[in-house]
C-alpha cells in the first residue's frame, strides 16, 4: 500500500475510469480505443504513484514557476511549426502511433502559476492590478491555444483563471469589471479570431434545431442518445445510437451521452456521485495544504475538473455548445488522462507535508471575509 494516498479519492477515480472503459468497449469488437486506453491508464496510474511520493516544496520558488511558464509558451508556439493537424486543429505532437496534446498540460501549468501568484498576493487581491496581471498570464495561454484553433481547451483555461480569481477574494466591483472585460473579449474574438465552424457551433447552441443535418447534428444526436437511456438504460453494449453510429465521437466528446444511453438516469446519478466524491476529497486535501500555495493548487485542480465535467455534460444534453471537451478520467485520450493523474499525484505529494487548516484561517485568508 502506497503511503500518503487518499484511497477514497482514488477508488472513486478508478470507478469512473472503469465506466469509461465499459462504454468504450461496448460497441465494436477489437476496439482500438479500448486497448490504447488500457495502456494510457496503466502509464498514468504509474506516473500518479511516482508523483505522489515527490516533495513539491520546490514549486514555491518563483524562478521554477517562471521557467515552467516560459517552456510551456515555447512548446505551444512550436505547435504552429511542428504540430499535427487533426479535425482542423493544429494541437498535437505526433510520435509514431501516439500523440500528445500540450494544451492539456498547460492547464496544469496555469494552475501552478496562478497558485504561486495569488499565494503571495491574496491579501492584496482587491487591487485590480493583480487581477489584470494574472489575466495577462492566462491570456497568453488562452490566445496560443485558441489560435490552434482549440476553442474547448481555451474555454477551460479561461474557466481556471476565472475560478481562481474568484476563490482568491476579488471584490464585487472588480468582479463586474471582469464580466465586462469578458464581454468585450468575446466580441473581439467573434469579430476577428473565431473560425466559421466555431461560430456555427455557438449559433447552433442558440438555435439547436435549425440545422440538425449540419452544424447541429452532433448536439441533436447527443440529446436523443441521453434521453433514450430513460430510467435504467438499455444495458451494456445495447446502446443503439452509439452502436449504429448515429452518435459521433462516442469515445471522447460524447462519452457521457453513450454512457447515459446504456446506464440510464440511475447510472447517471451514480456517476455524478462519484465525481462529487472526487471533488470533495480534492477540496479536503486542499484545505489541509501546508501553505497558501498548496491550498490554491488544490482549489485550482477542483476548478479544472468541475469546469470540464460541467461543460462536457452541458454540451451532451444540449445546454451548452459543442466545444470538443473531454470528461475527466472517462473519455478516451492519453494527454488529458495523464494530466489528470499527474494533478492528483501532485496533490497527494503535497498532502505528505500538509497541516490541519483552521476554518477561520480559510475564511479570512481566501474568501476575503
Amino acid at each position: 500500500m502506497v503511503k500518503g494516498v487518499d484511497w477514497i479519492l482514488i477508488s472513486a477515480v478508478l470507478l469512473i475510469v472503469s465506466a469509461g472503459l465499459f462504454t468504450m468497449n461496448s460497441f465494436v469488437s477489437n476496439n482500438i480505443f479500448f486497448n490504447r486506453q488500457i495502456l494510457w491508464i496503466s502509464m498514468s496510474f504509474l506516473v500518479f504513484i511516482i508523483f505522489s511520493q515527490i516533495d513539491f516544496k520546490f514549486l514555491r520558488r518563483t524562478n521554477v514557476i517562471v521557467w515552467i511558464f516560459i517552456i510551456s509558451v515555447l512548446v505551444l508556439t512550436t505547435l504552429f511549426i511542428l504540430g499535427t493537424v487533426s479535425n482542423g486543429a493544429q494541437s498535437w505532437f505526433t510520435f509514431g502511433s501516439f500523440s500528445i496534446q500540450p494544451a492539456e498540460f498547460v492547464k496544469l501549468v496555469l494552475i501552478l502559476l496562478l497558485a504561486k501568484f495569488f499565494s503571495r498576493r491574496h491579501i492584496e487581491i482587491k487591487n485590480i492590478r493583480h487581477v489584470i496581471v494574472s489575466g495577462i498570464y492566462a491570456g497568453i495561454f488562452f490566445l496560443l491555444v485558441l489560435l490552434q484553433p482549440d476553442f474547448g481547451s481555451a474555454l477551460i483555461i479561461f474557466a481556471i483563471w476565472f475560478g481562481m480569481v474568484m476563490v482568491s477574494g476579488i471584490s464585487k466591483k472588480h468582479l463586474l469589471s471582469v464580466f465586462l472585460l469578458g464581454i468585450i473579449s468575446f466580441a473581439i474574438l467573434w469579430a476577428g479570431v473565431l473560425q466559421p465552424y466555431q461560430k456555427d457551433r455557438l449559433l447552433t447552441f442558440i438555435h439547436p434545431l435549425e440545422d440538425i443535418q449540419g452544424a447541429g447534428y452532433n448536439a441533436y444526436q447527443s440529446t436523443i442518445t441521453v434521453g433514450s437511456g430513460q430510467l435504467l438504460g438499455k444495458g451494456i453494449g445495447y446502446g443503439t445510437q452509439s452502436r449504429l453510429q448515429f452518435l459521433p465521437e462516442y469515445q471522447t466528446d460524447f462519452i457521457f451521452a453513450a454512457f447515459s444511453e446504456e446506464w440510464g438516469f440511475v447510472g447517471v446519478i451514480i456517476l455524478f456521485m462519484l465525481y462529487g466524491v472526487v471533488i470533495w476529497r480534492i477540496l479536503v486535501n486542499a484545505q489541509n495544504g501546508a501553505t497558501n500555495f498548496e491550498i490554491l493548487f488544490g482549489l485550482g485542480l477542483a476548478i479544472l475538473f468541475v469546469s470540464q465535467f460541467t461543460i462536457h455534460v452541458g454540451m451532451n444534453i444540449g445546454l451548452l455548445p459543442v466545444t470538443g471537451i473531454t470528461v475527466p478520467f472517462m473519455s478516451y485520450g492519453g494527454s488529458h488522462l495523464m494530466v489528470s493523474f499527474i494533478g492528483l499525484g501532485m496533490l497527494m505529494g503535497m498532502k505528505k507535508y500538509s497541516r490541519a487548516a483552521h476554518k477561520d484561517f480559510m475564511k479570512n485568508e481566501f474568501l476575503g471575509v
